[in-house]
């Protein structure tokens, strides 16, 4: 080998060596892992438990927080579904970045999320604060109880942090769900409108239509480079419970899908639960056990078939987009601090009204000075939307309008400080939602333009 075509074979050969380190760079800086993660968040026995507030006697089911990491871009993201009714204010942030320092994130990285189980808690740290300092308030959860359930996801969440499996892929997938969800909002002739609750034994309100809903499951799934499932995620839009008011805690019917599933694929299974605000089982729910039966079938049906439906695509990036948006608060005279102090106070009243003045209260406080994010998490050709408060289906319909091309999932329930977030049309129509709204009539508009900014 002569002088030049040795420098030749040299400089070839450090251009391969560079390009292979510039390739395994680029690879291992997108390379995309995955961690599972779950902790038993059951309050102990004697607590007391929402929405009767007695002391907690029985545990049906114990109450689970599921959730995963994603790793992508030398950047983490957390999605964490709990079995409660409702986090909100201070325990909603706390929780958000306890979890985000456990992960070496920034807080906006951390979906939390309740799956509104009503045999379940209401976490809010601000207004019992505010009970704290009345005489004679209500029985309430202490501070200290959610304090240690929350250490125990975050000592979930460091043992997964070991257990990353790299991820290359998602399929997604979807099913009609038959004979779940119904409306809540049975509009009448003279412009009344009726509420078909969760749990409903009036005919006429049974026989009335199910109403606008969103009748499909929709499942996202992360595979291993070796083609296996590492964990499931299932949305859907309904109130998920079929019973409530006596003192025990269960996950209902969608955690006893959702663990039944996990049971059957020995694959980690999570569900979060879309806008509910106006949804629930009540067409098909007269309350007894077997139609809780009925509706546990139903969807596990919708689950395997949501699954097996699924289609895998490449997963090469992952991406958070967030806007903030302050929603107001109601005007009216009835929604004052002054109001609400004076029927918080009032102990003829039952805990769960006092308690839940309490919560409006802490809602004033914070509306006009912390903002709510909103996110959409981009999986590729698959984006998960995370909402705050109980939003109509409406929301959910229109984020799915809003970029049609993409496989949209929605989660209500984060951050549920802003309570009922209500269309501009249902506050004219009356009925409970508008009622127990902590939002005016022009958050529906401003959470929309927000929808539509986090999707485009």
């Amino acid at each position: 080998m002569n002088r030049r075509t040795f420098l030749k074979s040299t400089i070839l050969g450090s251009l391969f060596l560079s390009s292979s380190n510039i390739l395994k760079n680029t690879f291992e800086e997108s390379l995309i892992r995955v961690a599972y993660f779950r902790a038993d968040v059951t309050p102990p026995l004697g607590s007391p438990s929402y929405p009767s507030y007695k002391p907690l006697e029985q545990i049906e089911h114990p109450l689970l927080a599921k959730g995963v990491i994603i790793e992508s871009n030398q950047q983490r993201y957390v999605i964490c579904a709990i079995d409660w009714c409702e986090i909100c204010n201070a325990s909603y942030e706390k929780l958000r970045k306890l979890i985000a320092t456990k992960v070496k994130t920034n807080p906006i990285n951390v979906i939390i999320h309740t799956v509104h189980q009503h045999t379940a808690p209401m976490c809010d740290e601000s207004a019992f604060e505010i009970l704290k300092a009345i005489e004679s308030p209500p029985p309430y959860p202490q501070k200290e109880i959610f304090d240690e359930l929350f250490q125990k996801i975050i000592n979930s969440i460091e043992n997964s942090l070991t257990n990353f499996i790299e991820c290359n892929a998602i399929g997604i997938g979807k099913a009609k769900v038959s004979r779940v969800a119904s409306n809540r909002r049975i509009l009448q002739p003279d412009g009344t409108c009726l509420t078909r609750f969760s749990s409903c034994k009036d005919p006429k309100l049974i026989e009335a239509p199910e109403g606008l809903i969103d009748p499909y499951l929709k499942t996202i799934s992360f595979y291993s480079l070796t083609d296996k499932p590492i964990v499931r995620l299932h949305f859907y839009a309904t109130h998920p419970q079929s019973f409530y008011g006596d003192p025990r805690v269960s996950y209902d019917f969608p955690g006893m899908a959702r663990e039944e599933m996990e049971k059957q694929e020995e694959v980690p299974h999570i569900y979060l639960t879309g806008c509910a605000g106006d949804i629930a089982a009540g067409k098909y729910n007269d309350g007894r056990p077997e139609a809780r039966e009925y509706l546990y079938r139903r969807l596990l049906t919708a689950m395997q078939q949501s699954t097996k439906s699924s289609t895998k695509q490449d997963l090469r990036n992952v991406e958070l987009k967030s806007v903030q948006v302050y929603l107001g608060t109601r005007t009216e005279e009835e929604y004052s601090i002054e109001k609400l102090t004076e029927k918080m106070k009032d102990s003829s009243q039952s805990p769960n009204y006092r308690i839940g003045c309490a919560m409006k209260i802490a809602w004033i406080n914070r509306a006009n000075s912390i903002p709510i994010d909103i996110t959409a998490l981009n999986l590729g050709t698959a984006t998960i939307v995370n909402l705050p408060g109980e939003p109509m289906i409406d929301f959910q319909i229109f984020a799915q309008q809003c970029a049609p091309d993409k496989f949209v999932c929605v989660s209500g329930y984060g951050d549920c400080a802003p309570g009922y977030i209500c269309t501009e049309e249902s506050f004219k129509q009356g009925g409970y939602e508008p009622s127990a709204a902590n939002v005016p009539p022009s958050a529906g508009k401003e959470l929309n333009s927000k929808i539509y900014e986090v999707l485009s």
